[in-house]
């Protein structure tokens, strides 16, 4: 398993974190992001979106599960599941096309839907070190 931890000490910092992700995302792979509201998720979603060519405004789909891009060099499932009840409630919106398919899957509180992940997967852990300053921010990056 490798683990990668980086330091963020801005928006920006944590944006262009996402924008790396993006650039060396490959066709068929899922990563899950796991943090508290208000640690940035958004702002790394954006990054990889702008990672992938994306120019449209990205925004968490908390109340509609998933966003899909396909402007990108390959297509973007933006799932944030937050508000699911159920995991049939995945199966009714076709996760397993966006989970094999051959665009890439970004998962906002991908632990409510643990028992339906794919094999292997990357998680992305953002936590806030206020000791550290307001900003800062330790991302943890980790293939599962």
């Amino acid at each position: 398993m490798a683990i990668k931890v980086i330091e963020s000490n801005s928006p920006q910092e944590t944006f262009a974190v996402g924008v790396q992700i993006g650039r060396e995302a490959k066709p068929g792979q899922v990563y899950t992001l796991i943090g508290d509201l208000g640690v940035g998720k958004t702002v790394f979603t954006q990054g990889v979106a702008e990672g992938l060519g994306i120019t449209e405004p990205v925004n968490s789909p908390t109340f509609t599960i998933v966003q899909i891009y396909e402007e990108g060099r390959l297509p973007f499932y933006h799932f944030d599941v937050y508000r699911i009840g159920d995991v049939e409630e995945m199966e009714e919106i076709g996760y397993e096309d966006c989970f094999y398919g051959e665009g890439i899957c970004l998962i906002e509180w991908a632990n409510l839907i643990e028992e339906i992940l794919p094999e292997q997967y990357t998680q992305i852990t953002i936590e806030k070190d206020l000791v550290k300053g307001f900003d800062y921010r330790r991302i943890t990056v980790e293939d599962k």
